[in-house]
């Protein structure tokens, strides 16, 4: 076993180990394992957090984002054939839930200081059939800016956030409703909470986040069945619920979620202090929101090279993403298309450990080694 993991669930859910099996007992013992208390009182304890009016338990954050545009075509606002810009440099679930609803997703290149979506390039990808964005807050850092919400008003263009990656993050310039923070900024948020995330599970969960009273009925009608009322389906649907175990699962984890992003935000200032090899280019940190480091992400030109001394020397690592989604196979028809920065970001990224039980003291010791290489 490394000295340092990369991550290791077992070692970062140990101290909620106690609570955590007492809430599966409880639910085990209540007898009532599907849209129970537990998944009613984690949906308003997620709505609280996002600032939002409705939240609506999900499977999972793929299914939150594509239930999102499946309600939204039945609410008239999306049809087939209709064009959604994505990132570019994003993990392929944000890519697949538009494809999934006979969408056509439009990739749009990062900014190189944060990774995300670039919103000043987002008018020149507009055409007739442009009718939402989809910012994904990648790593935990904002993608919100006025830009984005401008060209949104100018085009009148849904704004869908994929909050996979940022539960508890803030931008620095407030959303639509004039919140600040991540999966309330747009019209609608998906968000996952898989047993990795800052905020994660025991198995799959995600969650719907929005404050738009019909999109929410429309999405948990959709989410079970398609049925708005017991035996009475309105919509073609699916069966896309949360079980209570896991609902209790995250409230206990929910409790522990600020301390968990203060102390990965700790753990990130100590790497950006102390990590000087000029071959390794730390992210930069953004004094005027809040990132919560889902990932802390750098880049290296010989990506295996450097994983490798990493591994000799203890420190485990991995990559996020190191094929982009149109360079993935299943995405032939968008294989001939060019993206130089992202291209290069998948080339050139490193995934470091930032997870607990790692310390700031042990940071500073990765950061002793990264500097020796």
């Amino acid at each position: 076993m490394k000295q340092y993991p990369f991550l290791d669930l077992a070692l970062a859910n140990a101290p909620y180990m106690d609570e955590l099996k007492t809430a599966a007992c409880d639910v085990i013992e209540g007898g009532r394992y599907l849209r129970g208390e537990q998944t009613q009182l984690l949906e308003q304890e997620i709505a609280e957090l996002c600032q939002v009016k409705h939240s609506i338990g999900v499977s999972n954050g793929l299914d939150a984002l594509k239930l999102i545009l499946r309600a939204y075509k039945e609410l008239g606002r999306l049809r087939d054939g209709d064009e959604v810009i994505v990132p570019a440099n994003t993990y392929v679930a944000t890519v697949l839930a538009v494809s999934d609803n006979g969408l056509v997703p439009v990739l749009c290149e990062p900014r190189e200081d944060t990774l995300n979506m670039d919103s000043s390039l987002i008018e020149g990808l507009i055409t007739d059939r442009t009718r939402a964005i989809m910012p994904v807050h990648l790593y935990g850092t904002p993608c919100w800016d006025a830009g984005l919400m401008q060209v949104a008003r100018d085009h009148d263009l849904l704004i869908i956030e994929d909050n996979a990656q940022a539960i508890g993050a803030a931008s620095d310039v407030a959303g639509l409703h004039g919140t600040f923070v991540t999966g309330g900024l747009g019209d609608a948020a998906g968000n996952s909470f898989y047993p990795t995330k800052n905020l994660g599970a025991l198995g799959d969960v995600g969650a719907v986040t929005t404050s738009d009273d019909a999109l929410a009925d429309a999405v948990r009608a959709l989410a079970n069945y398609g049925s708005d009322r017991r035996y009475h389906n309105i919509y073609l649907g699916y069966n896309c619920r949360v079980d209570e175990i896991q609902a209790a699962m995250l409230r206990v984890k929910l409790r522990y979620l600020e301390r968990e992003n203060d102390e990965r935000a700790a753990i990130a200032r100590v790497y950006d202090e102390c990590i000087s090899n000029p071959r390794v280019k730390t992210p930069v940190i953004f004094e005027g929101m809040r990132q919560i480091w889902h990932q802390y992400v750098v880049r290296v030109e010989g990506r295996d090279d450097f994983r490798a001394y990493l591994n000799a020397n203890g420190v485990g690592s991995d990559i996020h993403y190191a094929t982009p989604p149109h360079r993935q196979p299943c995405y032939k028809d968008l294989a001939h298309l060019s993206f130089p920065i992202t291209e290069r970001l998948a080339d050139e990224v490193v995934s470091l450990p930032i997870a607990p039980p790692l310390t700031t003291d042990d940071a500073r010791a990765i950061a002793d080694i990264i500097n020796r290489f």
